[in-house]
């Protein structure tokens, strides 16, 4: 792509030709700003020209490397918002960076269409950074991976944390390596044939380093607030300008596949999110694949049909919880009253919430059955439901295995897409916990505030247990969150049992592969059955014609289940000594897979 210009990118340090920065900065609380410039020959302070609208900018003597940070009033030092690289932390000086220094090696990558997502959601910095992640690569192609996502990677106060905390929204963490190191990784990812899915925040700033408040006050609203404070005006073209171009930066210049939003429930602007979808698919070119998911606890069916491609469908991995653990402690108590119900219509409508009442008394959903399946991603965990827990447990310590085994094969083999976190293809025993790497107050706070979120959850209704949750801020905490991948090497019993878990994901992806992913365009739901407590058989037409049916059983009583005339059985995670008798007997933690031809189906019908 050309290097930008001020016709089609204003904010930050953007490198004109090898020797010449423009610099702009939307500061309309400043009456001066200065840009200073530290090279090998010292500190240079330059005053910028103030523009309509709040606007400083400059074009001045620069190349790619230099340090540099704003000065406001002549007090104020503050680092480039859209700084594309810091120095050191969120408070340091910004470089300049020329996002053309890189060379690409798989360029003629267009990326996959969407229904052929298998998405493996990780955390750069507990993997080791950008470099590490890269080594991974293969192994996860090889296993029937398709895409890997990437949590947030804004540059946030400190060397730990989730990334939820970003404050320099175009600046790649820099403890997890050089600008470089990541485009190489995505390079390295398209050379396998695997997608990179970025997890971006764009409804709120991190508690600590974020200065746009000291001179652009209008960038938020006084009047509205969410849990992180006074929510971003997006009324202004200038902050959507900051948002999309920030998107931009990622698509085309890290040439990232796609998007997950972060909680846009709480971007509190409902034009915003069809405006940003339509001016970002505009820069994309013909021919290339690029997805748009959300986070959407509003479960907004209508979004799906203005440019987004799909939803985190929580939905479904709250109802699945609650099946195969029996908790129903704070929010999972909105899916504890007849959950198999809440699974049926999962499985056959997408969203279980579309217009009913949450235990807050608030209306939630829209209707979303005439939705694709694969407007929907399906997990059984993910970073937020593992590590909210105050533990970090993970579900092989909160089920049985046969039971995980069964939610597994309904996970992989629907026509949702299959989204899984990093560990879960060995059954990972390590936690995985909140954890981020603030100081003084701030992290007091985090830690106590931490702490009384659980205050809902009957194991940590006493004080005295909740003193026992781990804090955010040691260390420790976060090496405890680091996946042990050469446990699956150890030649000891747990190793082959975690051996077993990743040869159980390969021959269910390799089915996907081969029997869903290819039937997947046009894909539509049809009616799924309630057999019994916690057990169904769903039904989806493919658009080649045939029928899917996934008969689940997370119970630990045998059902009767509908007989299968003329199907296809692809997998039964039964052993061959109980599979599904003549008399139509579904066992206990059981899924049995079956796939009806479009002629079978016709000569039914005829019948």
């Amino acid at each position: 792509m050309p290097l930008r210009t001020d016709d089609n990118w204003r904010h930050g340090a953007v490198l004109l030709d090898p020797e010449h920065t423009r610099f702009a900065l939307w500061a309309p609380d400043a009456n001066y700003v200065n840009v200073e410039l530290q090279d090998g020959q010292g500190v240079q302070s330059l005053a910028m020209l103030p523009q309509p609208d709040g606007w400083f900018v400059l074009e001045a003597r620069c190349e790619a490397g230099t340090r540099y940070r704003f000065k406001i009033d002549h007090e104020l030092e503050v680092p480039d918002p859209a700084s594309r690289a810091q120095v050191d932390d969120v408070h340091s000086q910004s470089f300049v960076v020329d996002p053309l220094a890189y060379s690409w090696q798989n360029t003629s990558w267009q990326g996959r269409p969407w229904h052929e997502a298998v998405i493996y959601e990780l955390h750069v910095g507990a993997m080791g950074g950008y470099a590490a992640v890269e080594k991974h690569l293969p192994r996860l192609a090889q296993m029937g991976i398709t895409a890997i996502e990437l949590m947030p990677l804004a540059q946030f106060p400190g060397d730990r944390n989730w990334g939820y905390d970003g404050v320099l929204h175009y600046a790649p963490q820099s403890s997890y390596g050089t600008p470089e190191e990541l485009k190489h990784l995505i390079d390295t990812a398209h050379g396998l044939g695997l997608m990179v899915i970025l997890d971006v925040v764009y409804n709120h700033f991190g508690p600590d380093g974020n200065y746009l408040g000291s001179y652009a006050k209008d960038f938020f609203r006084s009047d509205l607030h969410t849990p992180w404070g006074d929510a971003i005006d997006f009324r202004r073209p200038q902050v959507r300008d900051f948002f999309v171009d920030n998107a931009l930066m990622w698509l085309l210049e890290y040439r990232i596949d796609g998007l997950r939003m972060d909680a846009v429930h709480a971007i509190r602007d409902e034009t915003f999110l069809p405006e940003f979808a339509t001016r970002v698919r505009g820069q994309i070119e013909p021919g290339r694949h690029v997805w748009l998911n959300l986070e959407n606890e509003f479960n907004q069916a209508g979004l799906l049909e203005k440019g987004f491609d799909a939803q985190w469908d929580d939905d479904g991995h709250n109802t699945l919880h609650v099946l195969l653990t029996g908790e129903t402690d704070a929010y999972y108590s909105d899916f504890a009253q007849e959950p198999t119900q809440k699974l049926a219509r999962l499985l056959s409508e997408g969203f279980v919430y579309q217009g009913e009442q949450t235990r807050h008394g608030h209306t939630r959903g829209e209707p979303s059955g005439h939705l694709a399946p694969t407007a929907f991603v399906l997990f059984l965990q993910n970073h937020d439901q593992i590590g909210n827990r105050a533990l970090g447990e993970r579900l092989p310590q909160l089920c049985t295995p046969a039971a995980l085994r069964a939610a597994t094969a309904l996970l992989l083999l629907s026509p949702m897409i299959p989204l899984m976190f990093m560990g879960d293809e060995w059954a990972a025993s390590e936690p995985f916990l909140f954890f981020t790497s603030h100081h003084g107050e701030l992290a007091d706070a985090v830690r106590e505030g931490r702490r009384k979120e659980f205050a809902d959850f009957a194991a940590f209704a006493d004080p005295e247990k909740r003193e026992h949750i781990p804090d955010p801020n040691d260390i420790k905490t976060f090496e405890a969150s680091r996946p042990a991948f050469s446990a699956v090497d150890l030649e000891t019993d747990k190793g082959l049992d975690h051996r077993s878990w990743v040869d159980f994901y390969t021959q269910l992806l390799a089915l996907r592969h081969k029997e869903i992913m290819p039937r997947l365009p046009g894909a539509r739901f049809l009616k799924t059955d309630i057999l019994g407590d916690k057990a169904v058989s769903a039904r989806w037409a493919l658009g080649d014609g045939s029928e899917l049916r996934i008969d689940l059983n997370l119970s630990e009583q045998a059902v009767d289940a509908p007989a299968q005339q003329n199907a296809r059985q692809i997998f039964s995670s039964a052993a061959k000594s109980s599979e599904l008798s003549p008399q139509a007997i579904l066992n206990p933690y059981t899924a049995i897979v079956s796939l009806t031809a479009s002629d079978v189906l016709e000569e039914q019908d005829e019948q």
